[in-house]
């Protein structure tokens, strides 16, 4: 995928409809993969997607989700293969049936071909289930073994192929096994396999009580930046509100620290628009990503390392607001 003009993405479930714990009759009539694709289509400068597998809302061939992104421009980066269903209740690679285990490497499996089909970048691997809610639920050992062992077997396998793993501090479990950049890392050290990496999403950083910047720079200093995701949030849970509402100071930050280190990929959005309408949430995100582009061509590089050398923070902080700020 070129990246001489900066894309833009978004999971495609941003543009379905949702249930919670009280509204369990939905925010909207339910949509299809395909009615998500021609809203995807809708907004101007998307250029790619993620896709959940399998698709969403119907018995689609692969053939005809290509003919509905085709028909919107759209190409696809990722494929997301949910194991964090039902089925997944008890986890995914973690579960403590070998069956259940099995059927998750089948699945993902068959995501890998769907990502050789699109043409995309990665399979993502979010294993929301895998984990543990109580103290003396798991055997911490055999848990984070099989963490580790699942996604191995998957590279290994498919050595042509990049795996993501997207971390996450809890929900749905109360405690997840990949649950921050370090731990994640640590991981993928142990599994020593070059197509696994992490895909990095701002708002779980944030959660999880860390600087979206620094596990940026931690992330690519081990050479496994392989994706992110933007959004926002209040700190105290993955609200995957609309990116640079909240915390755009931040935001920033997050991208001059991939423009420094000369990473290249899609700017993705990982939003859930519960109340808001899709395209209008997908375009103000994307008009503020727009905006933080005009600001690293604004922001002074040499002055800011020289800021930063120094550890001065109202001088780093000044350069920063000022090329932000500007650049609306």
């Amino acid at each position: 995928m070129s990246n001489d003009q900066q894309l833009f993405g978004a999971g495609i479930w941003h543009f379905a409809t949702y249930v919670d714990r009280y509204a369990t009759d939905g925010y909207g009539e339910p949509r299809s993969i395909l009615d998500a694709i021609k809203l995807a289509g809708q907004v101007e400068d998307l250029s790619v997607v993620d896709l959940n597998y399998p698709f969403f809302g119907g018995d689609f061939t692969r053939e005809q989700v290509k003919a509905e992104l085709d028909a919107a421009n759209l190409s696809v980066v990722g494929i997301t293969p949910e194991i964090y269903t039902r089925v997944f209740a008890k986890g995914s690679f973690t579960n403590p049936d070998p069956g259940v285990r099995r059927l998750a490497h089948e699945l993902i499996t068959e995501a890998a071909d769907v990502v050789r089909y699109f043409g995309a970048d990665y399979v993502k691997l979010w294993p929301g289930q895998d984990g543990w809610d109580y103290p003396f639920q798991v055997d911490h050992g055999a848990l984070w073994k099989n963490s580790m062992d699942g996604v191995a077997a998957l590279a290994s396998e498919n050595p042509d192929l990049k795996f993501a793993i997207e971390y996450k501090p809890r929900e749905p479990r109360v405690h997840m096994s990949y649950s921050s950049v370090a731990r994640t890392l640590l991981g993928i050290e142990k599994i020593g396999l070059p197509n696994v990496g992490i895909l990095l999403d701002f708002g779980h950083a944030l959660f999880g009580g860390e600087s979206p910047a620094d596990s940026a720079q931690l992330a690519i200093d081990y050479g496994r930046l392989f994706g992110m995701d933007v959004n926002d949030n209040l700190r105290q849970w993955d609200d995957d509100m609309i990116a640079g509402t909240v915390h755009p100071i931040e935001l920033f930050e997050f991208f001059y620290t991939l423009e420094k280190n000369n990473w290249k990929g899609v700017w993705q959005l990982d939003q859930f628009p519960f109340r808001e309408d899709s395209v209008a949430a997908a375009t103000s995100a994307i008009d503020f990503l727009k905006t933080v582009q005009r600001a690293l061509g604004k922001l002074d590089f040499a002055a800011m390392q020289e800021a930063q050398d120094n550890h001065d923070a109202i001088g780093a902080l000044r350069l920063a607001q000022k090329a932000l700020y500007t650049s609306y």
